[in-house]
């Protein structure tokens, strides 16, 4: 009996549908991943006030557009099995098959050879690499199980089985997606970090102008227009989110205050740290919701003026 032949739309069915398949995986992992990172943060790791900045939301577009492509190929694959019994054999479905069998294989054992060296290293299992492993361990070995399944024609067999299957990692993809929303917040609140984000940085210009003012004058702005300089092109910031000035205040000859309105909490042990440029080392941006200030104090012997007159007294 002549083997069936492949058609260019079995070739860009099935191509298709691995290509859907394997993306889908890969942000459903890192997808995950992310969220694991967010619930158990490293000491010392640095982590985006606005968590789809790590590639969170780039996951969740591409689960939310190619899982959904991945179901409808397949559809159109088992329809055209249904109708004719032979779009089973033909050979770029069991490349398919076997080659994700490959990778789901591979996977498990890479896997098993991390834990098992970082076991022997002596190193401690964090609560966040057990969880990223098993994660690992269970797609690829559901995969494996599933496309062996298909390869016997166990689904087939069962094909209420493979629907029940089918719904439940319907259910496991939008769910994950879901999820995202109450354990990092929504898009809505995403953007309000970012308004938060680009306060700070503006701060942190203000508060580097105050600086070089000082450091060139020896005496600290009485107001923010006094830092306004034509010549270098240098204009105050504004608060992109209100269109208002910022908050600046001189309390006394060596330190001053700058204010600004915040959406949420920048909590620098958490979820976002900011570099200190004036104060020393335990300086930092950290800030509360609502109106919230920063007090600055100069060192003098660390921002020397290049006046030669006296620093004032405080």
């Amino acid at each position: 009996m002549d083997k069936p032949k492949i058609t260019a739309k079995d070739f860009f069915l099935w191509a298709g549908a691995m290509v859907a398949l394997y993306w889908s995986v890969i942000a459903f992992i890192f997808l995950f991943f992310n969220y694991i990172d967010y619930a158990f943060p490293a000491v010392g790791q640095y982590y985006p006030s606005n968590p789809y900045q790590s590639g969170i939301g780039y996951e969740m577009a591409s689960l939310i557009v190619l899982f959904p492509i991945y179901v409808i190929l397949m559809w159109f694959i088992r329809t055209d099995a249904t109708r004719d019994p032979s779009r089973k054999d033909i050979w770029i479905r069991r490349w398919a098959l076997i080659l994700t069998l490959f990778v789901a294989g591979i996977s498990i054992a890479v896997d098993l050879i991390e834990v098992l060296t970082t076991f022997f290293n002596g190193e401690s299992f964090t609560d966040a690499f057990l969880l990223k492993a098993l994660l690992i361990l269970l797609v690829a070995a559901c995969a494996f199980m599933h496309f062996m399944a298909d390869l016997w024609g166990h689904w087939d067999m069962y094909p209420l089985r493979k629907r029940s299957v089918c719904v439940g990692v319907c259910i496991l993809v939008v769910g994950t997606i879901v999820s995202g929303f109450f354990i990092i917040g929504t898009p809505a609140q995403a953007r309000l970090y970012n308004f938060d984000q680009e306060k700070v940085n503006d701060l942190q210009t203000i508060q580097s102008q105050v600086v070089s003012y000082w450091q060139s004058k020896a005496a600290l702005p009485n107001t923010l227009a006094d830092l306004n300089d034509p010549i270098s092109g240098f204009a105050v910031p504004v608060d992109i989110q209100t269109g208002q000035a910022y908050e600046y205040d001189k309390v006394t000859a060596l330190s001053f205050k700058l204010c600004a309105t915040f959406n949420a909490v920048g909590d620098s042990s958490g979820v976002q740290t900011y570099p200190a440029a004036v104060g020393g080392p335990q300086d930092n941006w950290a800030h509360e919701a609502g109106h919230d200030c920063f007090l600055r104090t100069i060192d003098p012997q660390r921002y020397p003026t290049a006046s030669p007159k006296p620093v004032p007294a405080q």
